[in-house]
């Protein structure tokens, strides 16, 4: 299915559009965060000076920086000392998933069941994101773009199921065959799909062309910007492997079934790398959690 290329193209039902309207917006702060980390040009001393606004930012960045995600041999005491060791763009990337998981609404579900399965999924396509950017050298300095992008990438889903937690819970969202159409019954159940809604939350939060094209194109990156087609398409890749990793699906069909080579061949991915990236995952992703965790838990 051809994704929407703008949600100018569906019309969005009022209780989604309510949901999305409720969704704070960020702090002062937060968007100057968001601002500074869309910039290229950023400095360590601009993002340094930024997040050192917000005292609750600034421990929550030292924690996750400390913690064993990013397994630093020494404490980072300071902000600093932290985009020393780490880098502007990886310090850059802790900051604006820390300001864009605190204002995702997720407070407001009650349904946990659902929540745990959403933000099991998306630090799998997080994680399995950064490391096919690593397998296939895309530069340190911006792997961590990759791991946000994967994390967020499903964001649109959490209006549709707020709107209606019973009609969204009777769509198969996370397996193979639930995947491939999930647009498709989305759209047939709401009048809208998640890549469109995610495209919104993205406009509204300014948060950047590269996230805003993966939240929108994840499933369809050819409809995705030239310069962030890259990206897009690891993201779609990673959400691939990461349901078909879950239903614990062999090798063998993974390759030959559902990564098509058109979207292999765009990224860049080589095939072969498959058979070492279940293992580095399942690696990964205990230490992913830890990473969610210190966010979620604020």
């Amino acid at each position: 299915m051809t994704q929407a290329s703008s949600h100018q193209d569906q019309s969005i039902p009022l209780s989604v559009e309510h949901y999305i309207a409720r969704m704070p917006r960020l702090s002062t702060t937060m968007a100057k965060v968001v601002a500074i980390c869309n910039n290229s040009e950023t400095s360590a001393n601009d993002l340094n000076r930024v997040i050192s606004l917000d005292p609750v930012l600034t421990g929550q960045v030292l924690k996750l920086i400390n913690s064993a995600y990013y397994g630093l041999r020494s404490e980072a005491t300071s902000l600093t000392r932290a985009i020393i060791m780490l880098g502007v763009n990886t310090v850059k990337n802790i900051a604006l998933s820390s300001v864009i998981l605190k204002n995702t609404g997720q407070k407001h579900l009650s349904d946990k069941a659902f929540m745990d399965r959403f933000w099991a999924h998306s630090l799998n396509v997080g994680v399995t994101a950064k490391t096919l950017a690593a397998m296939n050298q895309i530069p340190i300095a911006s792997r961590e773009q990759f791991f946000v992008a994967g994390l967020l990438h499903d964001l649109g889903k959490i209006p549709l199921h707020a709107a209606s937690p019973e009609a969204y819970g009777r769509l198969s969202e996370y397996d193979i065959a639930g995947q491939a159409r999930i647009c498709h019954d989305e759209t047939t159940t709401f009048g809208i799909h998640h890549c469109t809604i995610g495209q919104i939350i993205a406009d509204k939060w300014a948060l950047g062309k590269k996230l805003s094209d993966s939240l929108a194109f994840h499933h369809d990156p050819d409809q995705a910007d030239e310069k962030t087609r890259t990206i897009v398409s690891f993201v779609a890749i990673a959400n691939i492997f990461s349901i078909a990793f879950k239903q614990n699906l062999s090798e063998g069909n993974f390759f030959e079934i559902q990564i098509p080579n058109g979207l292999l061949n765009q990224a860049g991915v080589h095939q072969l790398v498959f058979s070492d990236l279940k293992r580095i995952v399942s690696e990964e992703i205990e230490k992913a959690k830890i990473f969610l965790d210190i966010i979620q838990k604020g």
